[in-house]
């Protein structure tokens, strides 16, 4: 069965107190609504539909070269009445994952196992247990534990239902044709007055339709997006995440929890990296590299064997192999190292090339220069 995904983004995020639409608020160097969809084209989508709303303009714009259907929810009147929007130009014969714009941390293994473990003509939810519950929506299952008969608000909870772990996370999948009769049938009979999806759930349990209920490993990986704080929560997990699996390509830190991947970071073998070393865009390091404390590395690469020294800022450039950087330099765009170059104390260097065996050892200026094999250049 064909799959759609739907990622409701249409949210203003006035907590973030941000000019900046929430789902465009920076999560390890790229918009947290890029992360959802890298998890999205993960799973071969044939269809992937973001309802957008509050800074629309903006929220196309910065995605405006990625093939994405688009919906526009003008009025914000719930999750229901955002999924109406999309499920428009959504085949009845296909399948629909229901996403969210500002939930960057979920892997395409978890989604996976939640479309896999459900049959096509059933619906399942994404669930996890949560040590403190408190302002979820309890999942209540059936008598044997299996199926889900009901998703229960805490503030219509029950004592004994406000006991429960495990919550909503809000990620639903389900079929096309069912979500739109059962769409179609929300009412916004409440205080907020507003269309909620959750009631969807209820409407498939009235209709003896299967609810699977499939737990996602971690809490952290479906925390929703709603504050600063809770930006900054996620970003120490996704790095903590990202430094992981390095490591388990065996480059080393001093520090796991003290360098920041905005970006692709590849690294050949044994490489070093010491504290508070920031890596932006794509950053390639050869073999043996070591990175020392405070440096900024974007968009360069690194040659094998190189020594990136303290404090250093590196953009858009790259080295040859053997080469000793720093400390205190500046290699700006264009900065072209061949082998055995050694940039030193308070050089800068910008559109340049410096050929093997060249020393640039300090207080220097290199601008739009071509500098041959074994130069030596002085102070100043």
């Amino acid at each position: 069965m064909r799959l759609s995904i739907i990622i409701l983004a249409a949210g203003q995020g006035t907590r973030m107190r941000s000019d900046l639409p929430k789902v465009l608020q920076p999560l390890a160097g790229r918009p947290l609504l890029s992360h959802v969809l890298d998890c999205s084209k993960a799973l071969a989508a044939d269809d992937i539909c973001v309802v957008y709303g509050h800074g629309a303009e903006a929220v196309q714009a910065a995605f405006a070269n990625q093939s994405l259907r688009w919906a526009l929810q003008a009025e914000q009147l719930g999750t229901g009445h955002a999924l109406q929007q999309a499920m428009l130009g959504t085949p009845d014969e296909n399948r629909v994952l229901v996403l969210f714009g500002d939930v960057p941390l979920l892997r395409p293994t978890t989604l996976s196992a939640l479309l896999d473990e459900t049959p096509h003509d059933e619906v399942s939810v994404l669930t996890v247990d949560m040590d403190d519950p408190s302002g979820y929506g309890r999942i209540i299952r059936e008598a044997d534990g299996d199926g889900v008969s009901a998703i229960v608000e805490e503030k219509d909870a029950s004592v004994k239902e406000k006991a429960v772990r495990e919550i909503n996370t809000g990620v639903l999948a389900c079929p096309a044709d069912k979500l739109k009769r059962w769409l179609k049938n929300l009412s916004n009979d409440n205080v907020q007055g507003e269309y909620y999806l959750t009631d969807v759930i209820a409407m498939a349990v009235d209709d003896r339709v299967e609810v699977h209920g499939i737990k996602a490993s971690s809490p952290v990986e479906v925390m929703g997006i709603n504050d600063k704080k809770q930006l900054a929560e996620a970003e120490r997990a996704l790095q903590a995440r990202l430094v992981d699996a390095l490591m388990k390509k065996g480059v080393g830190f001093a520090d796991p929890a003290r360098a920041d991947i905005r970006g692709t970071l590849t690294c050949g073998k044994d490489v070093f990296i010491d504290v508070n070393a920031v890596f932006e865009g794509d950053v390639e390091l050869g073999d043996g590299v070591k990175i020392e404390s405070n440096n900024l590395i974007r968009d360069s690469r690194i040659g094998a064997g190189t020594v990136v020294h303290s404090n250093c800022h590196i953009e858009a450039s790259s080295t040859g192999n053997d080469c000793e950087i720093g400390p205190f330099s500046r290699l700006r765009p264009g900065a072209e190292l061949a082998n055995n170059v050694k940039v030193g104390n308070f050089v800068e260097i910008k559109k340049s090339t410096v050929d093997d065996g060249s020393k640039v050892n300090h207080l220097t200026y290199i601008g739009d220069t071509e500098i041959g094999k074994g130069v030596n250049v002085g102070a100043g």
